[in-house]
């Protein structure tokens, strides 16, 4: 382990801090060569010297996870479910036609650097550490093949809310996010360049995002930009199904699911129409909308638009949304039960 000299940590105000802007002292590389993972280090956040010929900036052969730390009000850090995010990152590798990562290096390797500099954890509501484990392609030559050569890092970064006020969401009809067969359920770098452009058209069209729809019909919803959506109709929590490989199985989803059946909703998993969120809508059954993401936590959707016909709502008066977003923030912050053990000790 390779420490700095002196953090920049006194140079940084942790309040309200936006997100991916900072990064801690120390971030952890590792290398995958001739079959097996070596020169595992924890250094000093620096710069990469990379060949122009990366195969990774050619072939776009690259994932990531976004995993959060916090810390409970006796100041002890704590990572959220980091070994769901261990898991669907090696999914995404088999996907991808990448090397799995060893658990060693990924949660322990995370754990030490997360110790390091748990300092830079702020204990502040709705603020956090963010982990950015990621890897790509690091072959020196130009060729359509999978690698030979990886390159595995983390890095930190902490962050305070992501969306600040509720969203307006563009129903998309002509863009696609993913197709059945696709990388559609794996965290690969190239979804999110591929979503930039339609969310740019949903932006000049004055909305934050899109609500992603089937490649096919343009009739069943997604995601929300780059989130899980779930809608409150009547008493159910209902969300689309992971079944087709199109969506993208999130490991805070899968939280506010469970909260939301400890709370007393029948919980459905499985095909939903725009026709009949606006059949819900127009009856008075649908509540509330809203994201879910490991960036976002819970975003509440204030306006949700379909062709010509929008769908608003006064969060204001809501009340699950924000008591999932509770329970998720005081389970994290060591003010409610773990009764599911989804919070691990650094």
């Amino acid at each position: 382990m390779n420490k700095v000299e002196q953090s920049k940590l006194k140079n940084i105000n942790l309040q309200n801090l936006p997100f991916g802007k900072f990064f801690t002292d120390h971030m952890l590389e590792a290398d995958y060569e001739d079959g097996e993972w070596k020169n595992v280090e924890i250094k000093p956040y620096q710069p990469l010297l990379l060949s122009p010929s990366l195969a990774a900036l050619h072939y776009g052969q690259a994932i990531f996870e976004g995993i959060k730390a916090y810390k409970n009000e006796e100041g002890e850090a704590f990572i959220f479910r980091p070994h769901d995010n261990y898991e669907r990152f090696n999914i995404s590798a088999e996907r991808m036609a990448m090397p799995k990562v060893p658990e060693e290096i990924f949660m322990e390797g995370m754990r030490q650097l997360v110790e390091l500099d748990s300092a830079w954890i702020p204990q502040l509501p709705d603020h956090s550490l963010y982990i950015r484990p990621f890897m790509f392609s690091s072959d020196e030559m130009i060729g359509v093949r999978p690698s030979q050569n990886y390159k595995f890092l983390i890095l930190l970064s902490p962050t305070g809310p992501y969306y600040n006020a509720p969203m307006r969401i563009y129903v998309e009809e002509q863009y696609v996010r993913a197709v059945p067969g696709g990388v559609g359920y794996a965290k690969a770098a190239g979804n999110y360049g591929a979503a930039m452009y339609a969310t740019a058209q949903a932006k000049q069209k004055g909305y934050d995002q899109v609500l992603w729809t089937d490649a096919f019909e343009h009739k069943y919803v997604q995601e929300a930009g780059t989130m899980n959506v779930i809608f409150i109709i009547g008493n159910k929590a209902i969300t689309p199904d992971l079944g087709a490989g199109t969506i993208l199985a999130g490991v805070t989803r899968n939280s506010a699911l469970t909260l939301l059946k400890e709370a007393g909703f029948t919980v459905e998993e499985r095909p939903l129409s725009i026709d009949e969120i606006i059949d819900a809508y127009k009856a008075g059954h649908l509540f509330e909308v809203f994201g879910t993401g490991t960036a976002a936590t819970i975003s509440l959707i204030k306006e949700l638009r379909y062709k010509d016909f929008v769908m608003t709502f006064d969060t204001d008066k809501w009340r699950t949304a924000p008591t999932i977003k509770s329970w998720l923030n005081d389970i994290r912050e060591g003010k409610r039960e773990d009764k599911y053990g989804w919070m691990v000790k650094v």
